[in-house]
């Protein structure tokens, strides 16, 4: 009897601890799956700020776009985000017989046809109320410095629309968008565009039933853009979307076609005016000296963007890394000249707020292309956390991606347990992988995580481990 009783109570403490170790196990198997020599980084914690899994918590790693988390959370955190207008709308002013088209950080000014919203062709029926003949048509952007890229990002990424550079005058997301149309086999395809760029049609038409593969290459301040690659004949034509070196000078160059067609005369040439960056935009240069802005003349009109909250949404909904430059821009251009290194400052200081400790991360932009970022696993967390005791919190959740639902997740985790339960900003950049956020487990608790994978050989992908990691720890908890 006496020995059964032992054996009773021997087994009882194994029956407690084993879904705990086999969820443990289970972690661990999702995260050996991620291919060889991939280094993760994983943290989780319940609604009391204990940690049910810490790996590598207090590593560093490149975040990828989970760098946005902490742009946008600025943004909440120092811009009024719900104002009517959302500020940083677009105006025009005629200087003399010189028509300025003006910047201000609004990333959504539009030339689209049919637009309605922050719309330029606005901007063109104040000037054609006024006079029918203009001289040169200026595109300026100088109410940033003049910073276009972000340190640390690959220079290959600038033709393309993740890398497109950044303008305090930005227009259609500062791309310009190709169409590619095959033609007879061998033969090659029909490139059309609105004529900002000279094209180099080095592309071919291939026999039916292939696939389309093309690539677009541009020398930076060059406006000669090459075509290469192959597409099917018979197949629907393609489109060939490419960034922009000069956003106010493309911004300039379309208002001057939209003056032409309301017939107004445009004697002048197409200009840009930037304003170069100096010790002044650097805060730890200019130590407490406050920025002053000379006033702009008085305008023919302004536009009123919609509230910046739609724009957040988007930006971490999709991932928008354009407009998560022009949003640590323009938290920068609070107190400071709207320069990277303001924006940064005013992050830091959030950082801070949350207890975030500063050898913990760095950040060189604010979308997360630059190779330059760093932030651990553990700190992630902790800021997370933070952000939902803030009256913004619950509304800067909101703006995350829903697993299975929309976004970046909108394919991710549908038809598992988390889907429409998982709330988090995704990351990819060569070699990075990142998730980062809430998710809700099957027993209905609230659990805050952070996973940043780094190091995948041959661009090889390690969502996947890190998705089932997830799914186990919200399984069992």
């Amino acid at each position: 009897m006496m020995r059964l009783l032992l054996t009773l109570l021997l087994a009882v403490p194994s029956v407690y601890l084993a879904p705990a170790a086999a969820a443990d196990r289970a972690v661990d198997q999702a995260l050996a799956t991620a291919p060889v020599g991939t280094r993760i980084g994983l943290v989780v914690v319940d609604e009391n700020g204990r940690e049910i899994v810490a790996v590598r918590g207090d590593e560093r790693f490149i975040p990828a776009s989970n760098t946005k988390i902490f742009t946008t959370a600025a943004a909440f955190a120092t811009l009024d985000v719900a104002a009517a207008d959302g500020g940083g709308g677009a105006s025009v002013r005629l200087d003399g017989r010189d028509v300025v088209l003006s910047g201000h950080g609004d990333a959504r000014l539009s030339s689209a046809p049919g637009c309605t919203v922050d719309c330029v062709a606005t901007l063109a029926r104040a000037v054609a109320a006024k006079t029918r003949t203009v001289g040169d048509v200026i595109g300026d952007d100088s109410f940033f410095p003049d910073d276009r890229w972000p340190a640390g990002m690959s220079w290959n990424n600038q033709v393309g629309r993740y890398g497109t550079a950044i303008s305090a005058l930005t227009i259609d997301d500062n791309v310009a968008t190709l169409a590619v149309t095959p033609r007879a086999a061998g033969e090659a395809p029909t490139i059309t565009g609105d004529g900002y760029y000279r094209i180099d049609n080095a592309a071919l038409t291939i026999s039916a039933g292939g696939k389309a593969d093309l690539t677009a290459t541009r020398t930076p301040g060059t406006d000669l853009l090459r075509i290469a690659g192959t597409i099917p004949a018979g197949a629907l034509p393609e489109t060939v979307t490419v960034g922009v070196d000069d956003p106010a000078h493309r911004a300039a160059w379309l208002f001057a076609a939209m003056l032409r067609a309301a017939n107004i005369r445009v004697t002048g040439r197409i200009a840009a005016r930037h304003r170069a960056p100096t010790s002044a935009d650097d805060p730890a240069m200019r130590g407490a000296t406050p920025v002053a802005r000379a006033p702009e003349p008085p305008a023919l009109a302004t536009l009123a963007p919609p509230p910046l909250l739609e724009d957040l949404t988007h930006t971490n909904k999709v991932s928008q890394n354009l407009h998560a430059e022009l949003f640590l821009r323009r938290i920068g251009a609070v107190a400071g000249s709207g320069s990277v290194a303001d924006g940064r400052a005013a992050v830091i200081a959030m950082l801070d707020r949350a207890g975030v400790q500063r050898w913990a991360y760095d950040f060189a932009d604010g979308s997360g292309m630059s190779s330059y970022n760093r932030i651990t696993p553990r700190a992630t967390v902790r800021f997370l956390r933070w952000t939902q005791a803030q009256p913004w919190g619950a509304a800067w959740r909101a703006t995350l991606p829903v697993g299975g639902l929309d976004g970046t997740l909108a394919r991710r985790f549908k038809g598992t347990s988390l889907d429409g339960k998982l709330f988090a900003k995704t990351g990819s950049l060569n070699p990075a992988n990142a998730l980062s956020g809430f998710l809700i487990t099957a027993k209905g608790r609230t659990l805050t995580f952070a996973a940043l994978a780094n190091d995948m050989p041959d661009d090889a992908s390690a969502t996947r481990s890190i998705d089932q990691a997830l799914l186990a720890i919200a399984a069992a908890n």
